[in-house]
């Protein structure tokens, strides 16, 4: 049997053993980086995040992320009660608490704080929010490419759980990727509700076909700042992108097939549903979006 690996495998890093967090103003151990079991993140799921990439001293694409926290905390009415400034103190607090200075990971977390009693009406909420970070060293260290399993679990409407808000809800993803592990896969190929291919359950998904890049029509996906990133530079460089509705058929006849995402940056996939897709392998479109994305990362860390 093929080893179980996840997107999101990384090295081993001793360093990991005695990490400093950032929690409510203060940079704390693992003993005191503890919420209230009244937490409404805990309780609920009721809360949005982020994942940032440290590259050379500096936070990529810090300014798209920090937009994109803004402007979900706004939609779920949620006030973050810090400055874009003082989160990036923040940040910035915790990466030298942590001596870091190149391949770290961070999760900034926004929930709407301590609840009053265990029932979900936002207005008992009157303690808060409740804000950390949790920072690691980390390279992604993948033994193979990822195999893929389409689950029945689907990216919802916008009316339901909109998949462009990173709320800290995850369990329709999260049951997708048991899906995915019952299938004998690393993780879950979503369709939208029409459908056509969609995302993972943790990443943005993408074919080559004839020279071509796919994704999805961007409708029902993730909001994914590496996908936008990817989609931009092949506008850029003269390769034929297209946003648009396709199925599992053209997927499985795929020449290529990768996915995007702020840990991973571009994640070459090798199966899907026990196809094999291309050569089993990472191809040449996704090594040469790979070189151009970290081109784009050496540039924006200057």
């Amino acid at each position: 049997m093929t080893e179980e690996q996840t997107t999101h495998d990384a090295e081993h890093d001793p360093r990991n053993d005695n990490l400093k967090f950032w929690l409510n103003g203060r940079i704390v151990g693992d003993d005191e980086a503890v919420v209230s079991i009244y937490d409404s993140g805990f309780m609920l799921g009721d809360g949005v995040w982020e994942g940032l990439r440290l590259y050379d001293g500096r936070w990529a694409f810090v300014d798209e992320h920090l937009d994109r926290l803004f402007e979900a905390a706004k939609a779920i009415d949620l006030d973050v009660g810090m400055t874009r400034a003082e989160i990036l103190a923040a940040l910035e607090d915790t990466r030298m608490a942590n001596g870091m200075e190149t391949d770290a990971h961070a999760r900034l977390m926004v929930t709407r704080g301590r609840k009053s009693r265990p029932f979900q009406h936002p207005s008992l909420s009157r303690s808060g929010p409740t804000v950390a970070i949790i920072m690691e060293h980390s390279v992604p260290a993948l033994g193979r490419p990822i195999r893929l399993a389409t689950v029945p679990h689907i990216r919802g409407l916008p009316m339901s759980q909109d998949p462009k808000l990173n709320s800290h809800s995850k369990l329709n993803c999260i049951l997708a990727c048991i899906a995915a592990d019952k299938a004998g896969a690393d993780e879950a190929l979503m369709l939208d509700v029409h459908g056509f291919v969609n995302t993972t359950n943790a990443c943005n998904f993408f074919i080559v076909r004839g020279g071509e890049v796919w994704t999805s029509t961007g409708d029902y996906c993730m909001n994914g700042i590496t996908r936008a990133k990817v989609i931009s530079l092949c506008r850029e460089n003269g390769i034929p992108v297209f946003e648009k509705n396709f199925s599992l058929v053209e997927t499985y006849g795929a020449d290529e097939a990768f996915l995007t995402g702020t840990f991973g940056a571009q994640t070459p996939v090798s199966e899907i549903d026990g196809r094999k897709i291309g050569t089993g392998e990472i191809g040449p479109m996704t090594e040469h979006i790979r070189s151009l994305y970290k081109s784009l990362i050496q540039r924006n860390t200057l």
